[in-house]
């Protein structure tokens, strides 16, 4: 990963995706995008939060380098920023992990 003329190393990649994926909003926007690009008015829309919190998400997700934004005009297009990103996230859902319900109950009621 390059960011800002400075290579990151394999664990602060890991880092940033983990941060990205803690959140289930930013969570559900990548899995959105792994779909489709997408309009910030639309996705905020289809994953029912606002505009602003959609930005702030945005934002962190960009941040991290896991999407970017391609201006169209006066509209701006988000998107994944590495096809392989989307590989992952569909190698992480067919991924079975047994967990306790009582260690996992807060992840849980996020969902």
């Amino acid at each position: 990963m390059y960011r800002r003329g400075v290579i990151a190393t394999p664990a602060q990649v890991l880092a940033r995706f983990g941060h990205a994926l803690s959140d289930p909003t930013r969570s559900r926007l990548l899995l959105a995008l792994r779909e489709a690009p997408g309009y910030p008015a639309e996705l905020a829309d289809a994953l029912g939060v606002s505009r602003q919190s959609l930005s702030n998400h945005l934002s962190c997700l960009r941040g991290c380098g896991l999407v970017v934004s391609v201006p169209e005009g006066r509209r701006v297009r988000y998107e994944i920023a590495d096809q392989r990103l989307g590989h992952a996230l569909d190698d992480l859902l067919g991924v079975v992990v047994a967990v306790s319900e009582d260690l996992c109950a807060a992840a849980g009621a996020a969902s």
